[in-house]
């Protein structure tokens, strides 16, 4: 469910030539690392999770842990990319940032799943644990998230149009995301789920304000 981290030492250092911020040598490795790490952490926060009351294989925080894993997975990958392909500095740092951070979340929720003894996939529909959930899901896609098409545009991208596309794609991506927290906060009722959750939400829309901000800076619009 995770996106697969690969590094190449050969992008530890962009070339100056091409017009883009060179990233600090060995900062690839270092993201990736911290990335796992991240993921251990988050496996980790997992357990501390109680298993007394155990949420069962169709509810609200099973459907959310399964989906926004899922969610989480394609923020980590865009947020790579801007961490190894961004020329502005603050949108490499926020995709570091983004990436390290949704990846400790998805090992936490990955975790919550393994102690509820519950498939980490399932086979409900994916948003079907929210009420009118599954209407929200387009082309199989859930809501903020970007379509095959608009993540090989992004791979293509350089320079400063990657950037403010990276920008408009995580901002979108982040609402849905924020979105989806909120379903699980309304329906949920295992506290640490939502405690998790309420986190989950603050750290979004605090990521939203940077996204925004640094758009505007950049002379983008949504």
């Amino acid at each position: 469910m995770t996106a697969s981290v690969t590094t190449d030492t050969d992008l530890d250092e962009v070339p100056a030539g091409d017009g883009r911020a060179p990233a600090p040598r060995y900062g690839l490795l270092a993201l990736a690392l911290a990335v796992v790490v991240g993921l251990l952490l988050g496996y980790a926060g997992g357990l501390l999770t109680p298993t007394l009351t155990r949420p069962g294989d169709n509810s609200a925080e099973a459907g959310f842990a399964r989906d926004m894993s899922t969610h989480h997975a394609q923020a980590v990958e865009m947020g790579l990319m801007a961490f190894q392909q961004g020329q502005d500095a603050e949108v490499r740092q926020i995709g570091g940032d983004i990436a390290t951070g949704q990846q400790g979340e998805i090992g936490t929720m990955q975790t919550w799943l393994r102690s509820w003894k519950l498939d980490p996939t399932g086979d409900r529909p994916a948003m079907a644990w929210m009420p009118d959930g599954t209407a929200l899901v387009k082309d199989g896609l859930m809501p903020g998230m970007a379509t095959p098409e608009e993540m090989t545009k992004l791979r293509a991208a350089k320079g400063r149009d990657f950037d403010i596309l990276f920008l408009q794609m995580m901002i979108r991506h982040h609402i849905g995301g924020v979105h989806m927290i909120e379903g699980v906060l309304d329906q949920g009722h295992d506290k640490d789920v939502l405690a998790v959750a309420q986190v989950m939400k603050n750290t979004q829309q605090t990521d939203l304000t940077n996204l925004q901000a640094a758009l505007k800076r950049l002379g983008g619009t949504l």
